[in-house]
């Protein structure tokens, strides 16, 4: 297939994206002296911004790439919660399956960039669980979006803030089952080990290496290997997709180990692409590409938005120019 045919496909898509959340902010301004109150810089504030963050960018990146992506998640009933719906409604996204929450304030990740380089971040939030109840009415949205929708794939996407509870993931992972639905899991550590069945599992190295507790580096492929081999044999899930930072991206499955290297890119800022690779390989499964083609793919994906700066989605026009010429299977 070429790159065009594959977004082809993608364009008949739907997604659910189940996760946290947020809100990410921005303060922009110029740098130009220190503050005599403390070492610090001034930033002469030029401008601000509020973009949709966490899970909602991996929403973002499915409908960059031409997808329909279908958002669950729990926002607080305040101010915050109200313009990250607004910002779902700019962009043509559904809001009926965010639940609101009494019992916890939207997150918000404030950034203030000086002479574009990020020089703070402020984080704005509630990360305990959710109680009972809460748990109750999310599995309760999240089947009916899955009752009154056809659903290709279903993404976890876990950033710790209290939503992904064990029940809540043992629960969507029973109705993915019941539906016939894969699953692909961006994980964090609290509940790492609790993604068991699904189909694929994107940990990073460093969350790979304090998930099964060993210390292992891809360079060191023994200990790598049973690092995988471990979490296979607990969470029993079909395929591995580990990203590697510099050293690119490995996948496997019960038959299959790749490994592609990263490309050579100038990196402005890596917020956001574990967020473009998980949408970019999830896409790849649903369109029943090889493990080769998800890796490259999302590969390719994941270093293209590191060269911009802050959290942003991928653009196919430069997805398109890079892969131009190329067969994927």
């Amino acid at each position: 297939m070429t790159i065009h045919e594959i977004l082809a496909a993608f364009k008949t898509k739907r997604v659910l994206v189940v996760g946290d959340v947020m809100i990410d902010a921005y303060m922009l301004g110029k740098v130009h002296r220190v503050s005599p109150e403390a070492p610090v810089p001034i930033v002469s504030l030029e401008n601000q911004e509020q973009r949709l963050g966490g899970a909602a960018n991996v929403a973002l990146n499915l409908q960059s790439l031409g997808a329909t992506p279908v958002l669950c998640a729990v926002v607080g009933a305040d101010k915050q919660g109200k313009v990250l719906k607004e910002l779902l409604r700019e962009q043509n996204m559904s809001c009926e399956g965010i639940v609101e929450s009494n019992n916890r304030g939207t997150t918000v990740k404030t950034r203030v960039i000086g002479n574009n380089q990020q020089l703070l971040r402020i984080d704005a939030e509630d990360t305990h669980s959710l109680n009972s109840e809460e748990e109750q009415l999310f599995l309760i949205s999240v089947k009916k979006v899955l009752e009154t929708e056809k659903i290709d794939a279903i993404i976890f996407e876990d950033y710790n803030k209290g939503l992904l509870t064990p029940n809540v993931i043992e629960g969507i992972i029973a109705l993915s089952k019941e539906y016939g639905i894969p699953t692909a899991v961006d994980p964090k550590k609290d509940n790492f080990m609790a993604y068991k069945g699904v189909t694929l599992f994107k940990p990073n190295l460093k969350e790979l290496r304090e998930g099964v507790g060993i210390p292992c580096t891809f360079q060191k492929r023994d200990l790598f290997d049973r690092a995988v081999s471990l979490l296979e044999e607990k969470l029993g899930n079909d395929m591995t997709f580990v990203t590697l930072s510099e050293h690119g991206v490995y996948i496997q499955d019960r038959t299959t180990k790749y490994h592609t290297p990263a490309h050579i890119r100038t990196i402005a800022d890596v917020s956001g692409a574990g967020d473009t690779v998980i949408s970019m390989a999830t896409l790849c499964l649903t369109a029943d590409l090889s493990l080769e083609s998800i890796a490259e793919l999302s590969n390719l994906a994941g270093g293209l938005v590191c060269e911009k700066s802050g959290v942003v989605s991928i653009e196919p026009d430069q997805l398109i120019q890079e892969c131009e010429g190329r067969q994927f299977d």
